[in-house]
């Protein structure tokens, strides 16, 4: 009896001492070595220890050289043998080889118990060519990638696939899935709209999830993105897909083993992890067609369908007295495009610029309206006639062009107390002598004003303000003269207002928290400044049309990379909003107007040597 208590403590002590003693062990390695140059291959990171969950901050090694297709991928599995407890938990990438050769995966480090372990380097050899699915495990790869690609992918379509120059086709995208699919996407590349002027379309923040039939089969349909495009030019005109990186839940390969957990953890409840999955669009192809050649004289590219009204605030006036005349076009069709209605003012007359505000429905179909609102001047009385104002634009829908006029307008124009010769009546003779006073031929009414005149403020006053205006000059000429001499530091000055100016509404989008709206404004601001800093037409601006201008002008190629993530921000944003939204609008525009400054200064900089 004691024998056999003595047996059972001793192997008590040997299964604690050996569960104490269990070395910590941290390894890497790759699923298969060479591979191809197109090839997917899987590097793990296993860390095997009593208790994983001590484990802290694991760091990869530099991945720069390497495509992750997904990773890190987490898991964790524990094993009993022969009385002793282990566990280990296993940090898998998957990977595509960006260049052939042979490519050092370096040390990747964990923490564990205060104490840092790392692992072996590996040296990979990656050599040309494809893939061969040969193998067994490869043949799954590739047989789970062929069902996550039929039952995963995005459908862009058009309303129209033939249109006429100017006129609007609308692209939606959309997601279709039967699959376990992860909110948080992310895009990796934007369609190109290349030879069309885009307008995004609102569409929810959210993606919303309808059912659909398509091929026959039932999917879950939500809507990414849509568009509103207006060709500028004519020919087949390809709209590129669109690029999405889609975290989809798949099967994790099963584990080969003997034990009670092997096959408790191989349950499929359990063996399921989240992947990174790239999906694209289909590329649409429009034919544009050219606007019938019998153009009138007032057509200036407006397609739609549009009505016109006027309205004049006067219609009696005095000379020298300003006069508004509104004309609003209002409709649907390309009203952002619409150019400036031509006005003939009769002699007489002095006009200014007019000033342009537009309000855009774009909801589906872009309408809304545009008014331009000129400043007239009469100098001269009499009656006016303002002729009707002529515009005309191109109704696709009944292939023909329609002229819109205004009225004709008369106004009065009173003469505003001006004296002109020859024209005497007694009311001008009665105001010229109240205007004019007769010489004065005495002095009765003029003292001697006592006092000291130095002790007087009016005095002091008089001599003291020369003083500081010469002050002020001088120091203004000062400044001036510094700002010139340091021209990097009036560039700075100069790029400041400027980007200030451009962002100035969308300050006050961010002020009032509106997500949509702030990276909106801050797209435009940055393309509506490209726009008049390249006299770049709007139907012609687009994300690589921008990008292709600021490298022709030798642009730091860190600056143009940032203006590009900086637009794309402003795309990727509905597909990954972020809880802290306020502090990443400050910083989107903080990052937008150190933009703006820098290309400024550097354009100037170019231009001035």
């Amino acid at each position: 009896m004691m024998i056999r208590r003595t047996i059972k403590n001793t192997a008590l002590i040997l299964f604690l001492f050996r569960a104490i003693l269990l070395p910590q062990t941290f390894t890497s390695s790759v699923s298969s070595n060479p591979v191809a140059l197109n090839e997917q291959f899987e590097l793990t990171f296993t860390f095997s220890a009593k208790d994983v969950n001590r484990i802290k901050n694991f760091s990869p090694p530099d991945l720069k050289n390497f495509l992750v297709i997904s990773g890190p991928n987490q898991s964790t599995s524990m094993q009993i043998i022969n009385g002793a407890v282990s566990s280990e938990v296993n940090y898998s990438y998957y990977l595509q080889a960006r260049n052939t050769g042979k490519i050092v995966i370096g040390n990747a480090l964990i923490a564990y118990d205060d104490k840092t372990y790392k692992t072996n380097p590996i040296t990979l050899e990656v050599k040309p060519g494809t893939a061969k699915p040969d193998k067994k495990g490869n043949n799954q790869e590739l047989a789970a990638d062929q069902e996550i690609k039929n039952n995963l992918f995005i459908l862009a379509t058009v309303d129209k696939n033939k249109a006429y120059i100017g006129e609007q086709v609308t692209v939606t995208y959309k997601l279709f899935t039967r699959l376990n699919i992860a909110s948080q996407m992310s895009v990796s590349k934007l369609p190109s709209y290349q030879g069309f002027w885009a307008e995004e379309l609102e569409t929810s923040s959210n993606i919303m999830f309808t059912t659909e039939m398509f091929n026959g089969k039932q999917y879950r349909v939500g809507v990414l993105k849509r568009a509103a495009l207006f060709p500028s030019q004519t020919g087949e005109l390809t709209i590129s897909p669109f690029e999405l990186n889609v975290p989809v839940q798949v099967e994790r390969k099963k584990k080969t083993g003997n034990s009670f957990f092997d096959d408790f953890f191989n349950d499929p409840f359990f063996n399921r992890e989240m992947v990174d999955y790239a999906v694209k669009s289909n590329s649409v192809k429009i034919n544009v067609l050219p606007l019938p050649d019998e153009k009138p004289e007032s057509f200036n590219g407006a397609v739609g369908t549009f009505s016109l009204t006027s309205d004049l605030n006067k219609k009696n006036v005095k000379t020298n007295e300003p006069v508004s005349l509104k004309i609003n076009i209002s409709g649907t069709g390309n009203i952002q495009l619409l150019d400036v209605p031509e006005i003939k003012l009769p002699a007489g007359f002095e006009k200014y610029e007019p000033r342009e505000t537009d309000q855009i429905n774009r909801k589906s179909k872009i309408s809304g309206r545009k008014t331009f609102e000129y400043l007239i001047i009469p100098r001269s009385s009499g009656k006016k006639e303002i002729p009707p104002v002529d515009f005309t634009y191109f109704n696709p829908d009944i292939k023909t062009y329609v002229t819109l006029s205004t009225p004709n307008y008369t106004i009065s124009v009173d003469k505003s107390g001006d004296f002109n010769a020859g024209s005497y009546s007694k009311e001008d003779i009665k105001l010229l002598g109240d205007d004019i006073r007769y010489i004065k031929t005495s002095v009765d009414d003029i003292g001697k004003k006592s006092g000291i005149l130095l002790l007087q403020f009016g005095f002091w006053t008089a001599a003291a303000v020369p003083f500081f205006a010469l002050a002020g000059l001088v120091l203004f000429k000062k400044r001036n003269e510094k700002l010139s001499a340091n021209l990097q530091m009036l560039r700075y000055q100069r790029a400041q207002k400027i980007a200030k100016s451009k962002l100035k509404k969308a300050k006050i989008l961010m002020d009032t928290h509106d997500q949509n709206g702030f990276y909106s404004e801050i797209s435009q601001a940055l393309y509506g400044y490209l726009e008049d800093k390249f006299h770049i037409p709007k139907s012609e601006l687009s994300l690589d049309r921008a990008v292709s201008e600021l490298e022709k002008k030798n642009l730091a190629k860190d600056l143009i990379t940032n203006f590009k993530r900086c637009s794309e921000k402003c795309e990727y944003i509905r597909f990954a909003p972020e809880s802290n939204g306020i502090t990443q609008m400050e910083d989107m525009y903080n990052r937008s107007a150190d933009i703006i400054i820098e290309i400024e200064k550097s354009l100037s900089a170019k231009k001035d040597v």
